[in-house]
């Protein structure tokens, strides 16, 4: 897929996500919620998750050279350990 000219805009037709090219490459990721990322974060997000022909093809973000490189920061963190207290059985009375 060829690069977003500066200044334009193009819509994912899979994942609706809008890319916006910037001058220099680093196009800009508009995703529906959250900060503006790269390229990179919206690969390790959605994109890697893709698997037939017909989605690769559809895919705008498919050219590793477009892309780059993809770090830890850009997939979703683990989610956190929630340590819960254990309720306990109420006693029974034996006298009644």
């Amino acid at each position: 897929m060829a690069s977003i000219p500066p200044g334009t805009r193009q819509r994912c037709t899979l994942c609706r996500v809008e890319i916006q090219g910037v001058a220099g490459g680093n196009d800009l990721v508009l995703f529906s919620q959250g900060a503006p990322g790269s390229r990179a974060k919206l690969w390790a997000r959605v994109c890697q998750y893709l698997r037939t022909p017909e989605q690769l093809g559809q895919c705008l973000n498919q050219d590793l050279t477009l892309r780059g490189d993809v770090c830890d920061s850009d997939y979703y963190a683990e989610a956190p350990v929630l340590e819960m207290p254990v309720p306990r059985a109420p006693e029974s009375d034996p006298l009644g």
